[in-house]
């Protein structure tokens, strides 16, 4: 192989002219009959045993040429981009045949996209406001009647009347110009009035009936309604009231400590829940200091960064989300009927997202350039236990997945996010945001870094299809 001339064709787009040598190809095409060679048909010769000169002479010289550019495209594609000395960021590579011939080998050109080259401002001694955290009584007593309200239990009530709040069990058939509509009926379903489940009106004429007690109601269906025959027509339901419930919740003491807790009392429970809930507060707060500071690097980039970039974000956030509705029991598709939207749409919807990504991305790794930032061994080997233990797999599967550099990368940035907020002068915010007053500096490591190393996690996922991606781009065009 070859790298014959690497051309600028405009803002970070190159072409690579690359040559293969005709022993090179030759070879290629031993290797492309010897595995395809079975399946071809010759006269005189029984299937697959025509020797390779003979396929040739009967079905062209060019019958293996294709099949062969692909065995090495990919090997002499990536040894021409290292060579090129060029970050190359996609793998929508154009290809351009110039010649090929069994005795010359092979001459052709591909276009690529590239890492911008950027310029970032002044990222040392950035000026935020950290918010001052504190967590009140009313807050603790929120959350305790949260966890009573989940260790609930229903129970029926018979000497009165429904009313808001309550659960209520009915049959109800619901009829629409005289006749019953599909999906209008059903049996000891469960209803909380109140809640605003059913359509509007439904719920409040429930209020009021009593048990064993058969009634109708009547509304009038949304104009905007999902189904289009009963968009704004009126409705009769038949109703049957079988049970009334109501929600009673355990009393907030030691006792109900102990029961949804490994605490004996309930001043114990209230203390962790206290802890808890200023560690997730501080967090917020360390975060959106983060924000704050690394947004001001990003609105300093100069630079053009190319379509390509943000394009494999969202493709990356599309990816992300799509697996996330798999580990739900939903896939992509039945998601995208459900809210009427179509994948490029949904696609769209992440653009902001994936802008914001990529540049936070480029300045941090502009910092990591400027100030020479490295991983040491010891912190790329806690990288990957962490990631393992995250996503519950082996550690050496996570090393087979995600390269050591990609693990590298996201640790400097994570040093990267350290150093700025090292150098950062902050000044702390009361609630009331009436005083200021300078805040010390800390060199506290946030779960901010770990989020950006996290940011390029499924554009890992999509390094790993680099070669099928380069490899069916070539069958596509090898025969031009």
């Amino acid at each position: 192989m070859s790298l014959k001339e690497t051309k600028k064709l405009e803002t970070n787009r190159y072409s690579l002219e690359i040559t293969v040598d005709g022993e090179k190809f030759r070879e290629a095409i031993k290797q492309a009959y010897k595995k395809n060679g079975k399946k071809i048909n010759v006269p005189g010769f029984r299937k697959g045993k025509a020797p390779l000169h003979m396929v040739e002479t009967y079905y062209g010289v060019e019958v293996f040429y294709e099949d062969a550019l692909n065995l090495i495209y990919n090997d002499v594609v990536e040894e021409a981009i290292n060579e090129s000395g060029l970050k190359v960021i996609d793998d929508k590579m154009d290809f351009d045949l110039v010649s090929i011939s069994k005795e010359d080998g092979v001459d052709f050109k591909i276009s690529v996209t590239t890492y911008p080259e950027i310029e970032i401002g002044k990222y040392k001694g950035l000026k935020a406001e950290k918010p001052v955290v504190e967590v009140k009584a009313a807050e603790v007593t929120a959350e305790l009647n949260a966890m009573a309200d989940r260790n609930s239990r229903m129970v029926s009530v018979e000497d009165r009347a429904a009313k808001k709040g309550d659960t209520v069990v009915i049959d109800y058939e619901g009829f629409a110009d005289g006749k019953a509509f599909d999906g209008g009926k059903a049996e000891a379903q469960s209803l909380e009035l109140g809640s605003n489940t059913f359509i509007p009106g439904f719920e409040e004429q429930i209020i009021g009936k009593n048990i064993g007690e058969k009634f109708e109601i009547n509304v009038t269906f949304p104009e905007e309604y999902g189904a289009k025959e009963l968009a704004g027509k009126d409705a009769m339901f038949k109703i049957t009231l079988h049970e009334i419930k109501v929600k009673e919740l355990p009393a907030i003491d030691d006792e109900f400590a102990k029961d949804v807790s490994e605490f004996d009392t309930l001043k114990d429970l209230k203390a962790d829940l206290k802890k808890k809930a200023l560690e997730r507060k501080q967090h917020a707060a360390d975060e959106a200091v983060e924000n704050a500071l690394v947004q001001q690097i990003v609105d300093s980039i100069k630079g053009e960064i190319p379509e390509a970039m943000f394009e494999n974000r969202m493709n990356a956030c599309v990816e992300d989300f799509a697996y996330r509705l798999q580990s739900q029991g939903m896939n992509l598709d039945l998601y995208l009927q459900y809210t009427n939207s179509t994948i490029d749409d949904f696609k769209k919807s992440f653009r902001p997202q994936a802008e914001m990504q990529v540049k936070y991305r480029l300045a941090l790794e502009k910092i990591v350039e400027l100030e020479k930032i490295v991983a040491d061994e010891k912190a790329i080997g806690e990288h990957y236990e962490e990631l393992a233990k995250n996503y519950g797999v082996d550690v050496q599967k996570v090393k087979s997945a995600i390269p050591q550099d990609e693990i590298e990368k996201d640790i400097a940035v994570g040093k990267a996010i350290d150093l700025i907020k090292e150098n950062a002068v902050l000044t702390e915010k009361s609630a009331d945001a009436e005083k200021k007053t300078p805040a010390k500096k800390t060199a506290t490591k946030t779960t901010a870094a770990k989020s950006t190393a996290k940011t390029t996690a499924a554009k890992k996922t999509t390094t790993a299809k680099k070669t099928t991606a380069k490899k069916t781009t070539a069958k596509k065009t090898a025969d031009k």
